[in-house]
């Protein structure tokens, strides 16, 4: 009998209600704390103290509607409220109003997490597949008799030597242009990649070469020095 009077007086002070509307709140706010708190680039480690403030709260919560009662006077300890004058009949159906409505909300708040969550996860393989497809569309074949002769440093001090380079790359693709069995990438191709400044596997395959010819042109009174190298594209390796 004890013990079915104790599970009435819960009952009566509205401890169940309480209870079940303190879950609600705290998976409401939960949801939307895990929406705010990357906004504003909160560290994880308030994620996780918001939630152990929660779950303390949840015995405190539940001590409390205990303890105490809402009386028209306001919040009173229980054993000092009159039996004639309580309210908690009244104050149950409030809460379990207020906790359809929290719950409703945070229903409409996890599907809203989880729709977006969806979006975004389609938009990125759309931006994956899209990226890829650029990438297949731009790569052309390689040819193995293929070269490219891209635009030699000038290495002079005077500056205006950079016509003596231009020369030296415009002489070597007409000798190489001759060769019926070679396909030769043309100076306006390759006017946009300046010697050694990208990745030459990369610059290959923007081309479509297997080979690729660069280097240098040191001028210093009526001395000249060429640099050049000749790189397979696809082993990286010097000719």
């Amino acid at each position: 009998m004890e013990f079915r009077n104790f599970l009435a007086e819960l009952k009566r002070r509205n401890v169940y209600k309480v209870a079940v509307a303190y879950v609600v709140v705290s998976w409401l706010l939960i949801q939307a704390a895990s929406i705010l708190f990357p906004t504003f680039d909160a560290p994880p480690w308030i994620m996780k103290l918001f939630v152990v403030i929660l779950v303390l709260g949840f015995p405190a919560a539940l001590v409390f509607s205990w303890a105490f009662e809402i009386t028209p006077q306001g919040v009173v300890r229980e054993s000092v409220a009159e039996a004639g004058k309580s309210i908690t009949r009244r104050t149950g159906r409030k809460i379990v109003a207020v906790t359809v409505v929290l719950a409703i909300i945070a229903t409409g708040l996890l599907v809203f997490q989880v729709l977006r969550a969806r979006s975004t996860m389609t938009a990125r393989s759309v931006s994956d597949e899209l990226r890829r497809d650029k990438q297949s569309a731009t790569a052309t074949p390689i040819l193995q008799k293929s070269i490219a002769v891209l635009p030699f440093d000038n290495l002079s001090e005077d500056k205006a030597n950079a016509y003596f380079a231009e020369g030296i790359q415009d002489e070597i693709l007409a000798r190489l242009s001759k060769l019926a069995d070679l396909k030769v990438i043309s100076r306006t191709s390759t006017q946009k990649y300046k010697s050694a400044s990208e990745n030459l596997r990369e610059i290959g395959q923007q081309l479509g070469v297997g080979n690729i010819l660069e280097g240098s042109v040191q001028r210093t009174a009526d001395q000249i020095r060429v640099t050049v190298q000749l790189i397979n594209t696809t082993t990286d390796a010097h000719l």
